[in-house]
């Protein structure tokens, strides 16, 4: 019976790994959270004077150094002039070199948001003409790759870590104090702490390179690890380490002074080590609230607190769940976990329940701010995913309490039973002994000296066969049998529900993604109204024949999604507009593969052609080409790219 207990244990708790693994691997980078909502110049703009400056507004405040923010010249080099300064609320100016020449010029920016997670972008904007550039705009995401995976795994550790730290001291303490002894249980709740923090002292290490270049080497920089210290998030590192230190003391406590004590012995120290485990767990949980989505935001005086409840709440329902669960399986015979202990835990888990429902109601609305977020924005996504989950959770907590009711039910009758059993099997024990002492005691008188040892044997062995009695009566149980099965489900249930959770704290809250979406779309509006600014694009061509050579002007505004009016002008060799039999202009978008979208304009005068209502469906870096003709055989077609929209 020992052995195939210990196999199903086992069993459930591999296809934990397994599951947990899966999710972690399946589990997407983390999502920037302070998104850009505007900037001047704006993106794809063409200014006709070198601005003194590039703003850049966020929707929430970040943190930036030297290399945050960078623009760099057609070629690839700097022309900023210094580190990004907060000119007020959300917005930051970078000043730029003066004398500017003409050309496109690129935006890059890898910043921190207030809630401790990267953001990274990047956007152009052109000085009188747009030009080629050999900058890409293509910017990595931020908090992605090797690193990213590694500070995502750290990070769903230590949330698992502090649940079972936090529910399985609780579930001692408040509802079974004889599990104080049940080795199973020692060793859970050491685990989960060892488990926070290692991960802790894991994330410290690799923060540095998770928000800077995110490279492998430089996870063991340790200049990059003192400014990870001068950081809020570096901040609560720390002070979760040191909170786990208090807490490694109350563990000393509750597994050894509190643990030697008798049972009405117990009842002295269990008023002090609740008020010190829930000051301990309170600001562990604090170390979350304090860095990450309650921090910033909409009425963070509030979130915050509601946040430490919200996490309280489910270490001491999962936690808790788990702890129940290792008991079922693995308590001994002789300390099974009793029927009082699970009413208590039924009670604490309703609590609890009630408790993230009330939480979870305020987060959502504070995250999503309306009802179409839940749909249209990854996190309303995963929140509806998570409410399902929460759902089928107390569904089959539901059962678990039905099943709680029965075993409290007839607890009375099951516990005298199994004292009766117990008694009996006492009592059968002495008899054993007994004759088992006549047989030493007739042998000893004879000299063999050996049989005591075989006596005390074959008591030990005895006391195993008493043990084993014991188990199988009480694993007779339907009622408790029927608990076990329930716990189960819902522990596999809270699995996915755990890592669907920690997903939800890295992606981009729905109402900032929404902010981010309203503002480009108020942009590119603005860009099709005419206030993108008009583009103006010069290109040399040569057509091989007699007065071929010349350069091919062309305007368009305002350079934006909807209807454009374009003009077009030729000149020769010598700047004199002259005109030639054939000019034709195509708009190619190469990165959707859209195109090529003919335009024929019409002659206006010499030199000049103009067409009006030139649509142009979606932002993008368009290829503008234009044919020009100067003889029957004499064509040629010059090209250049630029930002429409």
């Amino acid at each position: 019976m020992p052995s195939a207990t210990a196999s199903r244990v086992r069993t459930w708790v591999l296809l934990f790994l397994a599951v947990t693994g899966a999710l972690l691997a399946g589990a997407a980078p983390a999502s920037a959270h302070a998104a850009l909502t505007g900037s001047d110049p704006t993106q794809g703009s063409v200014v006709k004077e070198a601005p003194t400056q590039v703003t850049l507004t966020f929707s929430e405040k970040i943190a930036t150094n030297r290399d945050s923010v960078r623009v760099l010249d057609p070629k690839g080099n700097r022309v900023d002039a210094g580190a990004a300064n907060n000119t007020g609320g959300t917005t930051y100016a970078v000043p730029l070199r003066s004398g500017l020449p003409d050309g496109t010029y690129t935006v890059t920016y890898q910043i921190v948001s207030e809630d401790s997670h990267p953001v990274a972008g990047a956007y152009t904007f052109s000085i009188g003409a747009a030009s080629e550039t050999s900058v890409s705009t293509n910017v990595q995401d931020a908090g992605g790759g090797v690193v990213g995976a590694l500070y995502d795994a750290g990070r769903y550790f230590s949330y698992a870590g502090f649940i079972v730290l936090v529910g399985g001291a609780a579930f001692v303490l408040a509802c079974w104090s004889r599990g104080s002894s049940v080795r199973a249980v020692q060793r859970l709740v050491v685990g989960g702490w060892l488990t926070l923090t290692a991960s802790t002292l894991f994330l410290l290490l690799v923060r540095g390179s998770y928000t800077g270049s995110g490279k492998v080497g430089d996870i063991f920089d340790l200049s990059l690890l003192g400014d990870v210290l001068q950081t809020k998030a570096g901040a609560a590192l720390v002070s979760r380490l040191l909170l786990l230190a208090a807490a490694a003391l109350f563990i000393a406590v509750l597994f050894g002074a509190y643990d030697k004590r008798e049972d009405e012995e117990k009842r002295d120290l269990t008023f002090g080590l609740a008020v010190g485990g829930t000051v301990v767990a309170a600001g562990l949980a604090a170390s979350w609230a304090l860095a990450e989505h309650a921090s910033t935001g909409l009425q963070a005086g509030i979130a915050m607190p509601v946040d430490i409840v919200h996490l309280l709440a489910v270490a001491l329902w999962l936690g808790g769940l788990v702890t129940m669960l290792v008991a079922l399986y693995r308590a001994p015979a002789d300390q099974p976990v009793e029927a009082s202990a699970v009413r208590r835990f039924s009670q604490i888990a309703f609590g609890s329940v009630l408790a993230l429902v009330a939480t979870g109601i305020y987060q959502s609305w504070r995250q999503l701010g309306s009802w179409s977020a839940f749909t249209e924005t990854s996190y309303g996504q995963l929140l509806l995913v998570k409410i399902g989950l929460v759902v089928v959770l107390v569904g089959i907590a539901s059962v678990s309490r039905r099943w709680t009711g029965r075993l409290v039910g007839a607890g009375a009758g099951a516990d005298s039973e199994e004292a009766g059993d117990s008694e009996e099997a006492t009592a059968e024990a002495p008899a054993s002994g007994k004759v088992k002492e006549s047989v030493a005691a007739r042998k000893s008188a004879d000299g063999a000296a050996g049989d005591r040892k075989r006596a005390a044997q074959l008591a030990r062995q005895q006391a195993a066969v008493d043990s084993a009695r014991q188990k199988k009566l009480r694993d007779g149980d339907a009622n408790r049998f029927g608990l076990r099965r329930s716990v189960l489900a819902e522990a596999g249930v809270a699995v996915v529900l755990l890592a669907v959770t920690t997903i939800l704290t890295s992606t981009e809250p729905g109402r900032t993604e929404l902010e981010a979406k309203a503002a480009k779309s108020v942009s590119s509006n603005a860009a099709s109204d005419g206030t993108g600014g008009a583009l103006t694009l010069d290109m040399s061509f040569d057509t091989g024949g007699a007065k071929g050579k010349g350069v091919v002007s062309v305007d368009m505004d305002p350079a934006g999604t909807g209807a454009n009016e374009l003009h077009v002008y030729l000149t020769d060799a010598n700047g004199q507009p002259f005109d030639v039999p054939e000019l034709k202009v195509a708009f190619t978008l190469e990165s959707q593969k859209i195109g090529p979208l003919p335009v024929t304009p019409d002659h206006i005068t010499t030199g000049h052609w103009a067409a009006n209502g030139v649509q142009i469906p979606v932002a993008g870096e368009w290829k503008i080409a234009v044919t020009v003709r100067t003889s029957d055989i004499d064509q040629t077609t010059v090209s250049k790219n630029a930002q429409i929209g």
